[in-house]
């Protein structure tokens, strides 16, 4: 049965979603909004583009953002339950003013008059199929994250930091093998003064245009680009490492039973070179890691890790557990693969973890497999063991030459 709810509140924030073509260009109720506000709110851009078109009535308070921006929404909510009109860029929930907003009030105390995004407006220029392209914001971003969606004939709208952004996409498609990648820049798209500029990444020559821009990517794999999957099990030497890597096949099972999903947060304990945190963020937008490693050596592998296979925003923590564990947010996933014997690292980690969350943790030594048939007898779980063997030379023929085998205990933290 379908039912309705009535809101008791009626809206006092209403949010008008402007393009580069201002205020003429917008519909009748969005109009209306901004004419009929006492208070209204907007970046200077946004001011100066509505001023062209409609200066200020003597009954409206203009008021221009101020910085930094968590500043400008505080000085907004001083205004709550006063009717205020808010500019924002197109659409305001696509990477907008908007979605900050919907996060810190009810929807009822809100009313959104959205415009088209830039997204949209890039992918009408170029003809793509909206649903099919990939959005990444390089703003307030690092733009390492665009190498976590690299793959051959992948459509990108990367959201542009400043003017120096379509040349450092460049550089960094070329680095990771896709330099035969076509650029198309969108500066002020939508507007009078719109320009596009297109190219080449390995032969980017254009000189820095207009800070506010998009750029579209269609990926271009070279016959040596690395084909990175986001499933868990990458290549071993997708990593930078000192042997102490998690290998491939062991990597791909342990991730099957962290089970990552979109939102979590993992503590990857003992994080070494950082292949579990780095696959568990690949695996789902919206995935988080903590690494927690006490080598500085392998500390510097892990950052460069992180940066090359797209996921830069993994935290890493230098420290030894159970020390470096304290104070951090709780986890819904743990892995510890590396310090299982030292005292307190299961007890702190067990403690942290969130009801229905996950612990895993790898052993290969005598004493650290001890310790999980300890654990399983004392909190229940799954504890299995893994053997696998590669063919590798042996003389003039090939055999099989079997690893050191592995055991898995994985154990679910009930409510």
């Amino acid at each position: 049965m379908m039912t309705t709810t009535a809101f008791s509140m009626t809206p006092w924030l209403t949010i008008v979603g402007m393009g580069e073509n201002g205020f003429m260009a917008l519909g009748a109720a969005a109009q209306t909004a901004i004419a009929d506000a006492d208070i209204l709110f907007g970046g200077e851009r946004h001011l100066a583009l509505l001023a062209a078109d409609f200066p200020a009535p003597s009954t409206q308070q203009r008021i221009a953002w101020c910085s930094p921006f968590h500043q400008a929404v505080a000085q907004l909510l001083t205004y709550r339950g006063t009717p205020v009109t808010v500019l924002a860029s197109g659409d305001p929930m696509w990477f907008g003013l908007g979605s900050t907003l919907a996060a810190q009030l009810p929807v009822a105390e809100m009313r959104i008059l959205p415009a088209p995004s830039a997204m949209s407006l890039a992918a009408a220029r170029l003809g793509w199929a909206l649903q099919n392209v990939r959005v990444i914001a390089a703003h307030g971003r690092p733009l390492d994250n665009v190498a976590l969606h690299l793959a051959d004939g992948a459509q990108l709208l990367v959201l542009a930091a400043n003017e120096h952004t379509p040349a450092q996409l460049a550089a960094l498609l070329t680095a990771r093998g896709y330099g035969a990648s076509r650029l198309t820049v969108f500066e002020r798209i939508g507007g009078a003064a719109e320009r596009r500029v297109d190219g080449i990444a390995a032969n980017w020559a254009h000189s820095s245009g207009a800070a506010l821009n998009l750029i579209a990517v269609e990926c271009d794999a070279t016959a040596n680009a690395p084909r990175l999957s986001r499933c868990g099990g990458l290549p071993d030497d997708a990593y930078r490492h000192d042997g102490q890597l998690t290998k491939r096949d062991i990597r791909a099972l342990t991730l099957a039973r962290l089970a990552p999903q979109r939102g979590q947060l993992l503590w990857d304990v003992g994080a070494g070179c950082g292949s579990i945190g780095i696959e568990w963020m690949r695996a789902e937008d919206g995935c988080r890691a903590i690494a927690i490693e006490a080598n500085a050596a392998r500390l510097a592998l892990l950052a460069e890790n992180c940066r090359t296979l797209g996921v830069p925003e993994l935290q890493i923590i230098a420290g030894h557990a159970p020390k470096a564990l304290a104070e951090l947010e709780a986890p819904n996933a743990i892995f510890i693969g590396g310090g299982l014997t030292a005292a307190g690292v299961f007890d702190c980690c067990w403690a942290a973890l969130k009801p229905n969350g996950v612990l895993v943790a790898n052993a290969v030594t005598l004493q650290s497999e001890a310790a999980l048939i300890a654990l399983r007898t004392q909190f229940g779980g799954e504890l299995t063991r893994f053997s696998v063997t590669q063919a590798a030379p042996l003389g003039r023929f090939d055999g099989w030459r079997p690893a050191m085998p592995i055991t898995l205990y994985s154990v679910r933290k009930h409510a």
